[in-house]
This record gives C-alpha cells, sequence and structure tokens, in this order.
C-alpha cells in the first residue's frame, strides 16, 4: 500500500513539474494595465479583505484567476487580488481573422470609445478584415484605413476576404459649410484651398483623423476627416445591388432542407458566407449551395445585397414632421418583422445624466446598453430607430417626435436609476399612460427573468417622454449607479448582456400576445 501512495505522488509531482511552466506562460498572456494613479492589491477578492500592497498606473499585472470582477494577479513573489474596472487589457493581435456585421448602420470610429469620431458606418452582412482586439473593441479595415467596432455587433469568423477586396475606392463628402484643405496632414500646415458642405472627392491615403483627397484640379491636400463622411464609390454600390445573394450574419447558421424551423438541417455555414438567392418566400432564402444543390435559410440570420439601398432611400423619403406609412406585413410568433421600435439612450452631450459612486457617467452606459439591444431586436426582424448613435445631446421632445415620425409599435427609454440614499437598489419599469401599462408589465417581466438585481415593480412615472408620447412608450431604470456595489454589478458586460436579453424577451412576449 504505501509503495502504491508513492508511485501515485511521484507521478503527482512529476506532472506538476511539466505542467506549471505551461501554466505561467499562459498566465502572462493574458495581462492587463493598471489605469488609476495607485490601485490596492488585496489578500482576496473583495473590498473587504486586507490590503497587501499597491500598484501603480501603467503597471503591467499578469492574470492567474477571476472571480467575478475581481483579477488575482501575480505580485512579488505571492499573489494577490485588483479590481478589474481599475485596469485595461492589453490589446490582442487577430491573425487571418475578419468580422461581420450583424446590424444595420454599425458605427465606425477612430478609436475604441463610444466618444471618439465616427469615420462611416458598416451595413448588416458587412465583412472586412480585423486586426486586433481591445477590451470590448476591434479594429478593423475600413475603405483602407484602420477603425474601431463594438464586438456587440459583430460576429468574428476566419478570414474570407483578402486585404485587396478592401481596398475599394472610398468617397469623402464635407458636411460641414466650409472645410480648409492643408498642404499636411496638420492643423498648422499651410492652407491651400477651400471646400464646401456636399462637395465629394476620392480618397487617397489617410493619417489618423486625417485624409488626402485629390481637388478637382488634379492637386492633393488634406482634410480633417471629423467634418465629413466616407461611403464607398456610386460604381461599387450599384455592382453590389445587382449580385443576388445573402450573406449569413452569425457563425453556425442552419441551412435547411424546407423553409420552416422543423425541417431537417443540410449543412451550417459561418457569418460572411455568402450565397446566390434561387427565391424568396415569406421569411426564407431558397439558396443555392457549392454543390450545386438547394436549402433554405431564414431571413433574420442573413442580410441581403439591397439591405444597405433600402435604408438609405427609407431616410432620404423621412421629412420632418411627416408620419411613415407602414405597410402590412405577415408576423410569425418569435418574430418582429413589420414592427418598428425607438430606442431612446438616456441623457448624452452635456446632459451626464447621474454620475455614479464609482464615478460612471449615466450616459455612455445607456448608449452600450441601447445598442447591444438594438442588434438583438434586428435580428427578429425588427425595424430599429436609435434617438442617438453617439455622445451628442438630444432634445427630449425631438426624442418623442422620432417615435411619432415613423409611428414606432413600441418606444423603450433606457436609464440607470440614482439617489442620495447609497443603500437603495433595483430595477424599475415606468409608463404614463394606461395604453403603455401593458408593455411595461411584459417588459418588465422578461426583465427580471434574466437579472438578479431587486425587483421594484412596474409603476407610473411623469417622465416628458412618456407623458408626451402617443406611441406605446416606457422608461426601464436598469438599477442604481448611486449603489458602489450595484454600479459595479450593472456596468459590466455580463449584465448588459443578461439585461438587453430580457427586455428583448419582454417585447416578443408582448406582441407575440398581441397575435392571439
Amino acid at each position: 500500500m504505501n509503495a502504491k501512495i508513492i508511485h501515485k505522488m511521484t507521478i503527482i509531482f512529476l506532472c506538476a513539474c511539466f505542467l506549471i511552466p505551461y501554466l505561467q506562460v499562459d498566465a502572462q498572456e493574458n495581462e492587463v494595465t493598471v489605469n488609476v494613479a495607485s490601485l490596492k492589491v488585496r489578500s482576496g477578492p473583495g473590498l473587504t479583505y486586507d490590503t497587501i500592497g499597491a500598484v501603480t498606473k501603467n503597471d503591467k499585472l499578469d492574470v492567474i484567476g477571476k472571480e467575478n470582477d475581481w483579477l488575482q494577479v501575480n505580485f512579488g513573489s505571492s499573489t494577490g487580488w485588483v479590481a478589474s474596472w481599475y485596469t485595461t487589457k492589453e490589446s490582442l493581435e487577430l491573425t487571418n481573422k475578419q468580422i461581420v456585421s450583424k446590424v444595420n448602420r454599425l458605427n465606425v470610429r477612430t478609436e475604441p470609445n463610444t466618444s471618439s469620431a465616427v469615420i462611416g458606418q458598416l451595413q448588416e452582412g458587412d465583412s472586412t478584415i480585423a486586426y486586433k482586439s481591445q477590451d470590448d473593441w476591434i479594429e478593423i479595415d475600413f475603405q483602407g484605413r484602420k477603425g474601431w467596432v463594438n464586438q456587440t455587433y459583430i460576429t468574428v469568423t476566419d478570414q474570407t476576404v483578402s486585404k485587396d477586396t478592401n481596398t475599394t475606392e472610398s468617397v469623402f463628402e464635407v458636411s460641414v459649410d466650409a472645410l480648409n484643405v492643408r498642404s499636411k496632414a496638420d492643423l498648422t500646415s499651410k492652407k491651400i484651398g477651400l471646400v464646401n458642405k456636399g462637395d465629394q472627392f476620392s480618397v487617397v491615403d489617410s493619417d489618423h483623423n486625417w485624409v488626402q483627397v485629390e481637388l478637382e484640379n488634379g492637386e492633393k491636400g488634406w482634410l480633417y476627416s471629423f467634418y465629413g463622411t466616407f461611403s464607398a464609390t456610386s460604381e461599387s454600390i450599384e455592382s453590389a445591388e445587382t449580385k443576388g445573394t445573402i450573406t449569413i450574419l452569425y457563425n453556425g447558421t442552419n441551412l435547411r432542407s424546407d423553409s420552416t424551423t422543423s425541417s431537417e438541417v443540410v449543412s451550417r455555414a459561418d457569418a460572411g458566407t455568402t450565397f446566390s438567392v434561387a427565391e424568396k418566400t415569406n421569411d426564407w432564402y431558397k439558396i443555392i449551395l457549392d454543390n450545386g444543390q438547394t436549402a433554405y435559410v431564414a431571413s433574420w440570420l442573413v442580410s441581403s445585397s439591397s439591405t444597405a439601398s433600402n435604408v438609405i432611400e427609407q431616410s432620404e423619403e423621412k421629412h420632418e414632421g411627416e408620419k411613415e406609412e407602414k405597410k402590412d406585413v405577415t408576423r410569425k410568433k418569435g418574430t418582429l418583422k413589420g414592427l418598428t421600435i425607438v430606442i431612446d439612450a438616456g441623457h448624452g452631450g452635456n446632459d451626464r445624466g447621474t454620475t455614479g459612486a464609482l464615478g460612471t457617467d449615466e450616459k455612455d452606459i445607456t448608449l452600450i446598453t441601447s445598442e447591444l439591444l438594438s442588434s438583438k431586436l434586428q435580428a427578429a426582424g425588427a425595424n430599429v430607430i436609435l434617438t442617438r448613435e453617439s455622445d451628442e445631446y438630444v432634445d427630449l421632445r425631438k426624442r418623442v417626435s422620432i417615435g411619432h415620425q415613423v409611428d414606432a409599435d413600441a418606444f423603450i427609454s433606457l436609464h440607470y436609476d440614482a439617489i442620495d440614499n447609497s443603500s437603495v437598489r433595483g430595477f424599475t419599469t415606468y409608463y404614463m399612460h394606461n395604453y403603455q401599462k401593458e408593455l411595461a408589465k411584459y417588459v418588465h417581466s422578461g426583465l427580471g427573468e434574466m437579472i438578479s438585481l431587486k425587483d421594484r415593480g412596474t409603476q407610473p412615472g411623469d417622465y416628458l417622454v412618456l407623458r408626451e408620447n402617443k406611441q406605446n412608450a416606457i422608461l426601464i431604470e436598469l438599477g442604481y449607479l448611486s449603489n458602489p456595489s450595484e454600479e459595479r454589478n450593472v456596468t459590466t458586460q455580463n449584465y448588459r448582456e443578461q439585461a438587453t436579453h430580457g427586455i428583448y424577451n419582454g417585447i416578443i412576449n408582448y406582441f407575440d400576445a398581441q397575435l392571439d
């Protein structure tokens, strides 16, 4: 017996000797950087544990474990725990990867945050090269220059597009009344000309936030890209519209033998894969596979080659104060096809909303939450309108008028709460008029099934976006930023994912009930 025990212990010891070096290598690759002046290192994963030391800004820490929002790191000859919200994860290079946009009008930004400038937009199904990831963002190739998109609204897959396919000539259109043309990509360089609003130029080169364009006289000059927008040339748009193809939006999408979700799965396809369309029947596309056979794919899992042009046409047809006419669309349970939903990200611009105990600005997380909810609703077939898509101020009455203009079937205003008493916690759903009460009940129920916050119920709320709203409108307070513990919870990506899924479920259940 003793000999057997010694033999087992010897094997365990030898395995440990071989495995530990490899575990250390993996840990070193999972590195974060401290982003505050001084960060306490504690003996355990929480504020109640003893402080065993401190690290300073820009220190790099090797992560060897994680528990909730706390990271276990190497600290001297021992280990300790630090709060993850005071660290930044290092960027990770992506090799032979591409992204596919799951939504329309996905903003491409100059930096990996919602406060940076928008240099253009991707439409549903657009694919391009991915360079690296940083926190919740992916750096991509956008019309020959680098930009960032939030990974919530994309699918990352193995590369099927080459860099050559992304060198399509792009056009820069001036969006301000007058813009100086300079000799170099620098505000201090010599002015060599002046261009006006609506002028369009072919893009020759780019340098950070500057673009080099070819002027009408054949000379080249530099424009500050904050004051314009990018688009593909009209020739490339026309060719895309005549392909008659669909693009898969999600990895592992089922391709079926018939146009029902109960039919046999004959194959699967990953995001970015394109197929020629044989015909369109109701909510399904009949597509042609590589082997020449046909299969069916649900329309809410793909984008068609005409999606981008439809969005452009719809936006051009809107006029201030004019209500859009809706077409009657046959809708099936579990989908939102034919429905228009306005998502209102609370506050923005010089209106920060509340600021949490740990420094979170409400305006920032309402925007992130609204964009995540938008992607879910669009995937179910809804036409989603955002009252704001960046850090900008939008008047409350204008938000309401957007809902009236598009004759919204639902208006969802997203907020995070605050009060002087830091112990108060929980989520609440508000309505004002009786015709809004039923939607509030369904959405609140769906939300409550997905998150673990205290349920404060549905109740009337005299908010302008509800009081003045003729549409079916509700306002959701998704937790208290004034409660430090709750602030740490509701600012995590996991919470936003669960909360938006709960709201999504509630909206689906509400409109399914209307069919009954």
